[in-house]
């Protein structure tokens, strides 16, 4: 047996060697595999839509797709919502929009049972709802504030909340044919030298101010990286960026964005 196998052995290899290196269009009745250049393709960044439909469609899962489970924003609505934002702000045109990703806002802690993942606790583990936490007390020894993570908008003032989601809309138009590794001052709708509470940690941003006192903030392209994404503040990295809406760009963040640069 071992000397039949060690005669048939090369003679198959020669043969297949032999096939292989062919000028033949076939091996065994299959085509040969062909080369092709590879072209370089961008995908449209125009979404056809306002920011306010794209908002709404992915925080309820009732957009173009009509996927039920795509409520990335669910999260950023529910917030606006408490804040008595019209939404009507996200159809004005000339504007550049930042969403907050639902992960942006809070993450939740999981574990994986029998190949399922479930919560564990309602209370965040990253996200603004845990960066930012709500202060319960200052302590007497340190005179540093004593915090919990939030766990629902209204844990904050809903004048904080309006406020800040006002920070997040910038006048103007601002993309990555007008952005570069500077940073640019963007005026948001945000009034000048309006002070977040010292009820969360957002209000001991800026010397205790909380916002810039001009409602400005910043955006730059952090060139140095293959990803290239748009930074706000100098601190937080966009999740996805560059969606052209009918009425402006949107830019969305995936972590929580600071008040202040």
């Amino acid at each position: 047996m071992k000397v039949f196998k060690n005669r048939i052995l090369p003679s198959i290899l020669l043969s297949l060697i032999a096939i292989s290196q062919s000028g033949c269009g076939k091996m065994f009745g299959l085509e040969r595999q062909k080369d092709y250049d590879y072209v370089k393709k961008t995908l449209d960044p125009n979404i056809g839509v306002s920011a306010r439909k794209f908002l709404e469609d992915r925080a309820t899962g009732t957009g173009m797709a009509s996927d039920p489970t795509d409520t990335v924003f669910k999260y950023m609505k529910l917030g606006l919502e408490y804040a008595g934002i019209d939404l009507a702000e996200y159809e004005k045109s000339d504007r550049t929009f930042l969403f907050l990703h639902n992960v942006g806002v809070r993450v939740l802690p999981t574990k994986v049972t029998n190949g399922v993942t479930v919560t564990t606790s309602n209370i965040p583990t990253a996200g603004l709802w845990f960066d930012y936490p709500i202060v319960t007390g200052v302590n007497p020894t340190t005179g540093l504030p004593i915090t919990k993570p939030a766990t629902k908008w209204s844990d904050y003032p809903k004048e904080d909340v309006k406020n800040y989601f006002l920070y997040l809309i910038g006048q103007g138009k601002y993309n990555f044919d007008n952005l570069n590794a500077d940073n640019v001052a963007v005026k948001s709708l945000l009034p000048a030298n309006t002070v977040l509470s010292k009820s969360s940690m957002l209000g001991y941003f800026n010397n205790g101010k909380g916002f810039d006192e001009n409602g400005i903030f910043y955006l730059k392209i952090l060139n140095n990286s293959d990803q290239a994404p748009i930074v706000h503040n100098n601190r937080t990295n966009d999740r996805s960026a560059g969606y052209v809406a009918t009425n402006g760009i949107v830019h969305v963040f995936g972590a929580a964005l600071a008040p202040s640069f």
